[in-house]
C-alpha cells in the first residue's frame, strides 16, 4: 500500500480491535513527531445545560408545530 487512499480502504475492512490498535500506533507515531494534542476545552457546566435546555425547547417547539 502506498496512497493515503488504499491505507484507508484497507483500515475500512479491520476488525474494531484492530482499528483501535491502529489508532494508537498513529497517536505514538504523531506525538513521537511533536503533534501535540488539542487544549482541553473548558466550557462551564452551566453553559451546557442551557444548550441542552434550549435544544430541548426548539424539539419541543417543533413537535408542537408538526
Amino acid at each position: 500500500m502506498s496512497t493515503l487512499t488504499e491505507i484507508e480502504n484497507a483500515a475500512e475492512s479491520l476488525p474494531v480491535n484492530e482499528k483501535q490498535e491502529l489508532m494508537l500506533f498513529l497517536l505514538t507515531r504523531l506525538r513521537r513527531d511533536g503533534w501535540k494534542l488539542p487544549a482541553v476545552r473548558d466550557i462551564p457546566k452551566e453553559r451546557i445545560e442551557k444548550w441542552i435546555a434550549d435544544d430541548e425547547a426548539g424539539y419541543q417547539d417543533f413537535l408542537t408545530r408538526a
